[in-house]
């Protein structure tokens, strides 16, 4: 993302935000986030909460990458409004990650981008106000959109380790829904994908295609972490002692279809076998315990 590339603005550097400034060069992006975050790249501080004028001159050609989640105190993603409004000239590109939590619950079936949303949550539903109001914005101003619906987030320090260190137990296998998830380092080849394209790519599906089930990938994190797996509850035992918001999670099973992130994003997924990815994060872990 050098050369004649415009320049990226992330806004939100978080986990993921963190990770696609790791990827690119430190003079192809910077950052904006509510809180100073040391690294390579410039980061100013920009609360979306206050809201207020951009700490920064807006180039002339420039694309956002936006990670930050709404807010829960209202269904209208505030946040999201308010850096909107403050564009002015506009991006080329605007990026949004979103999450796969928009489409409810499925039962279990294949889900692609023509299926209709159907958020059971408020934090899916603010999601599906955010989605409207970027796709209302990018028409009205010509900005070409990509929203990536995003299933659960890994990667290093993002593998659950200590809730199986304090012995936490999951459903069991016989209960459990299918696995939807991905891992940090191919969102962020995502993105890339999406913030390069010549063309407005819309709504994308991404994942890595491997749908096995949230208590697979606890055992299997278990196992390569060399910890006894943990241990597994009916899940009429699951809705009397996990928290309401691990139970929503519960009551939606879908599965992902991911071949628009193939086909028309150009994205293979480098840990499509999640054992690998949680082999990597955990090698990556050990290298920096910090």
């Amino acid at each position: 993302m050098t050369g004649n590339k415009s320049l990226t603005i992330v806004v939100g550097t978080g986990y993921v935000g963190q990770r696609f400034l790791a990827r690119v060069d430190a003079d192809a992006a910077i950052g904006l986030n509510r809180s100073p975050v040391s690294g390579t790249h410039v980061i100013h501080s920009y609360d979306l909460d206050a809201g207020g004028a951009l700490p920064i001159n807006l180039p002339d050609r420039y694309q956002v990458l936006y990670t930050v989640a709404p807010p829960a105190s209202s269904e209208a993603d505030v946040r999201l409004e308010r850096l909107l409004a403050e564009l002015s000239p506009t991006p080329e590109i605007f990026v949004y990650i979103s999450t796969t939590g928009v489409y409810g619950n499925c039962d279990g079936a294949l889900v692609d981008e023509q299926r209709d949303v159907q958020p059971a949550t408020m934090r899916a539903r603010r999601r599906v106000a955010a989605e409207q109001a970027l796709q209302e914005w990018s028409t009205a101003e010509a900005v070409r959109l990509c929203i990536l619906r995003t299933p659960g987030i890994y990667g290093p320090r993002r593998l659950g380790v200590e809730r199986i260190r304090d012995g936490l137990p999951v459903i069991r296998e016989a209960d459990a829904n299918p696995g939807n998830r991905i891992h940090v380092d191919d969102i962020v080849a995502c993105c890339i994908a999406a913030l390069s394209a010549d063309k407005t790519i819309g709504i994308c599906n991404i994942g890595d295609g491997d749908m096995r089930s949230s208590t697979w990938f606890a055992g299997e994190v278990a196992r390569q972490s060399g910890l006894p797996p943990p241990p597994e509850i009916s899940r009429q035992q699951a809705e009397q002692q996990f928290t309401p918001r691990r139970l929503s999670f519960l009551s939606e099973s879908r599965r992902i279809d991911t071949s628009r992130m193939r086909d028309v994003l150009g994205v293979t997924p480098r840990y499509a076998n999640a054992e690998d990815g949680i082999r990597a994060s955990l090698a990556e872990q050990d290298a920096n315990p910090s």
